[in-house]
């Protein structure tokens, strides 16, 4: 086997993925596993889930829960520790919208997207984080890599989800923070920024009423698939990104060049 290839496999490598039970979550734990990896698909849908894990061949643990509960990421990381014997990674990857323009907004509708798109990541950076920080002290060799899934509305804004754009420029903020502080442990903290990804969340800007306005900001022409999105994230878990970290790359066909 050509030694420059392996270093884009994840063989060995147990990551904890937030919002695995569909679209780029989902998408994203099977690339894992068929790049050697394992995972700990953390969802509040129960069901799609266990349906998940199910398929995995045990590379793949379920543990559903609630985000934005401090006490249920410290939990996700002692599973996967049980399970798997470490954590090396986490991808913060769960997200909701609750659209309205500024002016109708409630504080309700804020609220919720706060606490799930930033307090969340948060909540799970923390926990993965101490894991790694406590076996780097117990062997120097240990390393670890976080991705926090943004969105390029995090950086030019979007119409009508002030709340959603909000929390994804905080994630930004999170992971160069969190790359200042935890370099000196060996764990990297990048950010991926998605464009219009064919979700279900998603189904609004692909709709009738914005679908051309926004393909005319889109370089490529086309949506991105969960599956193709998530190829980057892979790419930054693993050794083949090494020196890389605090960084933001955009997978968005070039969407945020057309601001």
């Amino acid at each position: 086997m050509n030694t420059e290839l392996d270093y884009f496999a994840l063989t060995g490598k147990n990551i904890v993925v937030t919002g695995a039970a569909q679209g780029v979550g989902l998408a994203l734990s099977q690339a894992i596993v068929a790049l050697g990896g394992r995972v700990v698909a953390v969802d509040v849908q129960e069901g799609p889930l266990q349906k998940l894990a199910s398929e995995s061949n045990g590379q793949i643990v379920a543990a559903t829960g609630d985000v934005r509960d401090p006490a249920f990421a410290a939990h996700v990381v002692e599973q996967g520790a049980a399970a798997f014997g470490h954590v090396d990674g986490l991808v913060n990857n769960a997200a909701i919208v609750r659209p309205a323009m500024i002016e109708k907004m409630t504080s309700e509708q804020w609220q919720q997207v706060v606490d799930v798109n930033l307090t969340g990541p948060f909540n799970f950076l923390q926990a993965v984080g101490r894991h790694l920080v406590s076996r780097r002290r117990a062997d120097a060799t240990v390393t670890g890599s976080i991705v926090n899934i943004s969105s390029d509305g995090g950086r030019r804004g979007s119409v009508g989800q002030i709340n959603y754009s909000a929390t994804k420029a905080g994630m930004l903020g999170i992971t160069m923070s969190a790359a200042r502080e935890w370099g000196r442990h060996g764990i990297r903290v990048n950010t991926v920024c998605f464009g219009v990804v064919e979700t279900q969340m998603s189904e609004v800007a692909r709709g009738d009423k914005f679908a051309d306005a926004y393909m005319k900001q889109i370089l490529l022409e086309r949506w991105a698939s969960p599956q193709e999105v998530s190829r980057p994230v892979c790419f930054l878990l693993g050794n083949a990104s090494s020196y890389i970290t605090g960084q933001h790359l955009s997978v968005a066909g070039g969407f945020h060049l057309s601001a």
